[in-house]
C-alpha cells in the first residue's frame, strides 16, 4: 500500500524560532516512522528557494516567486502579510503535492479562512495552534467548527473549547528535545558560579524571557524587593536571562523601585568567541574579559546568543525559577528550568496552570484579572506578594523536598511534552485517518441559500438536511462531524432553528460570492423578467435594519414584482429570512448607476426599477428614471 501523503505548513524547520523548532522535533519524528510521504511547506521562504532541496523530505517555501504576485504584495502591507502566511501559494502546493492530510502549526490568523477553502474537508485537515487568553476569539470557534481535529497546547484551551461544545479538540503541547536539559552536579555548579565571579551561597532566582511587554517584569521586580526587604541578608540575586533593548525599561524600573542594579544578573554573549557571561547588567557593547574582544558582547537576544548547552548552563546557575506573565501559549522557558530541576514558580492562569501545579513541580502566583484592549481577553496581573511567599517558601523549603519536587518536574516535562511523548500521540492520530479518496477536483459545487428545509423534528438529521442541501456537503456525518455536533450543542443551548438556519444561508451566500465567476444575471430569476425592484443599501446595519420597515409597503404597491436586496456580504444576516424579500444579492457600486441597472435604449438592464434610500440626486441622477415608476413612502404604513 502506498504511503499516506502529509502536508506540514508552518516556520522552516531550520528557523530557530518556537514554531521551527516545532516543526523540526515532529519532521525528524515522523521521518523516522517510514510511515509517511512528507511534505514541507514553510512561511518564511520562496517557493523555489535551492537551499529547500537539502532536506530529507520534499520541501517548498510559501512565498510566492511570480514576479507579478510579489509586486502586488510589496505594494500593500496586508497582502504582504498574507503572502507571508502562505495564502498566495497554498492552493497551488495541495493541487500539486494532493496531500492525504494538511497540518498547520501555526497562530490562528495565520491560517484565517483556509477552513473555507474547497479541499479543506476534502482531505484531512489538522490545525495545531496555541491559545493563549480567554475568551476565545471567534474566529477559533469558526475554526474548530469546521476543522475535524485542533490541537491546543494547554489543558486551559482545551477545556474553553469543549465547554463550547467542541469535542474534537487534542492537547499536545510543542515537543521538546528533554535531553538539552539537565541537572548538572554540585561541583558543576559551584564551578560555573566561580567562572562567572558569583558567590557560591547567593540565592539566585532566574527568569528566561524575551523581553516583551507581557512578560511581568515589574510585578517581578517588585516581589523580589518584597523578598529582600523580609530577608536582608538572604544574599538573594535576580537572574533576568533576556535583552535589555526591546520591551520593558529595566534600567529605569530599577530606579524607580529603589532596587541595587548590582543584585540583578543578566546574560552578555560575545559574537567573537561565543561565550557568555552572567554579570550585572552595565549597558552594551561590553568588552569581552574572555577573548579580549572590544565591543564584543551585548545582552542575549533571539538572533545571536547562547547555545542550547550554555542554556542550560545558566538555569543551572539558578536556585529557583519564577516566570510572571500575562498570558501565553506554552512559555517553553517553564519546561526547561522543570528539566534541570528547579522548583517552578509560575502565574496560575492561561498555559502557567498546567505547570504550576504540585504535579508538575510547580507553585502556583495569584495574580488579578485585567482586559486588554480591542480583544477583551482576560490578562494576569501576577501578584508580587504572592511572588515574594513563593519565593519564600523556596528559600526556607528542605533541601529533600526541593530536590523531591524538582525530580517530580523534571519527570512531568518528559511525561507531557517530550518528542517522544509528544510525537507518539500525534502519530496515533494521524493511524486514525484514512487516505483522501478526493480527485482534486477544484470546480466550484454553487451552494443554495435559498434552500427551505422541510419538516424534521431530530435535530441532528435537521442539520444534516441543512449541510446537504444549502452548503452541498456529499456526506455531514463524516466531513462535518465537529459541526453537526457544534449545532446540535447550540440548539440546547443559545440558538434558535431560524437563527441556525439564517447562518448557513450566509455562509452559503458569502461562498457563492467568493468562489462562483458566471454572469450575473444568472443570479436572478429568468421567469420574473420585468418585474424585478432592486433595492441597494449596501451599510450601515441601523440603515439597512430600519429599511426592512419599507419592503411591505413596496411589495403591496407591486405585488407581482420580486424584491431583490443589495448589500455587502457581512449585512447579508440582518435581511435574510424576510418574508418580503425575494434574493439577497451582493453590492457592487455599478448597482447604482441606473442605466445599467434599468437600461436605456436599446440596453435592457436587469430590473424595472431601483431603489437607492442611501443617494441623493447631487451623487446619482436617480431621476432617470423617474417616467418608469415612483415610491411615495407613507410613513404611516412605514
Amino acid at each position: 500500500m502506498s504511503k499516506k501523503k502529509i502536508l506540514l505548513h508552518s516556520n522552516h524547520c531550520r528557523m530557530k524560532t518556537g514554531f521551527g523548532k516545532h516543526m523540526k522535533h515532529l519532521l525528524s519524528y515522523l521521518h523516522n516512522t517510514g510511515k509517511y510521504e512528507i511534505v514541507e511547506f514553510c512561511n518564511g521562504r520562496q517557493w523555489n528557494d535551492p537551499t529547500l532541496t537539502t532536506l530529507p523530505w520534499k520541501c517548498f517555501g510559501s512565498l510566492p516567486h511570480e514576479q507579478n504576485i510579489i509586486q502586488e504584495v510589496n505594494a500593500d502591507p496586508k497582502k504582504g502579510r498574507l503572502a507571508s502566511y502562505g495564502h498566495y501559494k497554498i492552493d497551488d502546493i495541495i493541487k500539486q503535492e494532493k496531500p492525504d492530510i494538511y497540518l498547520g502549526i501555526e497562530d490562528i490568523w495565520g491560517m484565517e479562512g483556509f477552513w473555507n477553502k474547497l479541499w479543506w474537508k476534502k482531505i484531512n485537515s489538522i490545525i495545531w495552534t496555541p491559545i493563549d487568553s480567554l475568551p476565545l476569539l471567534d474566529k477559533h470557534d469558526e475554526a474548530t467548527r469546521n476543522t475535524s481535529n485542533i490541537i491546543v497546547q494547554a489543558s486551559f484551551a482545551q477545556k474553553a473549547l469543549i465547554e463550547k461544545g467542541f469535542n474534537n479538540t487534542h492537547l499536545m503541547p510543542v515537543p521538546l528535545d528533554v535531553s538539552n536539559f539537565h541537572k548538572l552536579s554540585k561541583q558543576k555548579k559551584e564551578d560555573l558560579r566561580k567562572k562567572h565571579n558569583l558567590p557560591l551561597d547567593a540565592f539566585i532566582i532566574g527568569f528566561v524571557f524575551r523581553n516583551q511587554l507581557r512578560k511581568s517584569v515589574p510585578n517581578l521586580l517588585d516581589g523580589f524587593s518584597q523578598f529582600l526587604s523580609k530577608h536582608p541578608d538572604s544574599k538573594a540575586m535576580l537572574l533576568l536571562h533576556t535583552h535589555w533593548l526591546e520591551g520593558w525599561d529595566i534600567p529605569r524600573l530599577l530606579g524607580e523601585k529603589n532596587i541595587d542594579p548590582k543584585l540583578i544578573l543578566t546574560t552578555y554573549y560575545c559574537d567573537k568567541c561565543r561565550q557568555y557571561e552572567i554579570k550585572p547588567f552595565a549597558g552594551q557593547d561590553l568588552d569581552c574579559r574572555f577573548c579580549g574582544a572590544k565591543k564584543s558582547q551585548q545582552t542575549a537576544q533571539v538572533s545571536r546568543g547562547v547555545s542550547e548547552g550554555q542554556l542550560n548552563e545558566i538555569y543551572n546557575l539558578m536556585d529557583t525559577y519564577c516566570h510572571a506573565f500575562t498570558s501565553g501559549g506554552q512559555e517553553i522557558p517553564i519546561q526547561e528550568a522543570k528539566l534541570c530541576e528547579l522548583v517552578t514558580m509560575v502565574t496560575n492562569y492561561s498555559c502557567g496552570e498546567d505547570y504550576a501545579s504540585k504535579d508538575s513541580g510547580g507553585l502556583p502566583l495569584e495574580w488579578s484579572e485585567y482586559r486588554e484592549p480591542g480583544t477583551q481577553f482576560i490578562k494576569a496581573s501576577t501578584d508580587p506578594t504572592s511572588i515574594c511567599n513563593q519565593i519564600e517558601t523556596v528559600y526556607n523549603m528542605p533541601p529533600k523536598t526541593k530536590s523531591a519536587l524538582g525530580k517530580k518536574a523534571r519527570k512531568f516535562v518528559i511525561d507531557f511534552c517530550s518528542i517522544d511523548s509528544v510525537c507518539s500521540r500525534f502519530d496515533a492520530l494521524l493511524d486514525t485517518m484514512e487516505k483522501s479518496d478526493w480527485d482534486f477536483d477544484f470546480s466550484y459545487v454553487p451552494q443554495d441559500p435559498n434552500y427551505i428545509p422541510p419538516e424534521i423534528s431530530e435535530d441532528k438529521l435537521w442539520i444534516i438536511d441543512l449541510y446537504k442541501n444549502i452548503l452541498k456537503v456529499e456526506d455531514p456525518e463524516k466531513e462535518e462531524a465537529s459541526g453537526i455536533a457544534h449545532w446540535i450543542h447550540r440548539l440546547s443551548t443559545d440558538q434558535t432553528r431560524q437563527s441556525v438556519y439564517d447562518y448557513f444561508r450566509k455562509v452559503a451566500i458569502d461562498s457563492n460570492t467568493k468562489n462562483m465567476t458566471k454572469p450575473f444575471e444568472d443570479l436572478l430569476d429568468s421567469n420574473d423578467k420585468g418585474r424585478r425592484i432592486l433595492f441597494v443599501l449596501p451599510e450601515n446595519k441601523v440603515d439597512i435594519l430600519n429599511s426592512t420597515s419599507l419592503l411591505k409597503y413596496i411589495k403591496d404597491k407591486y405585488p407581482d414584482h420580486n424584491i431583490y436586496y443589495a448589500t455587502k456580504p457581512e449585512n447579508t444576516e440582518i435581511v435574510l429570512g424576510n418574508p418580503y424579500i425575494h434574493k439577497v444579492i451582493t453590492y457592487n457600486e455599478v448597482m447604482e448607476n441606473f442605466i445599467w441597472s434599468e437600461g436605456q435604449g436599446a440596453y435592457e438592464g436587469f430590473f424595472e426599477f431601483v431603489l437607492l434610500p442611501n443617494t441623493n440626486t447631487n451623487k446619482n441622477i436617480n431621476y432617470i428614471h423617474g417616467n418608469k415608476h415612483s415610491i411615495e413612502y407613507d410613513l404611516n404604513h412605514a
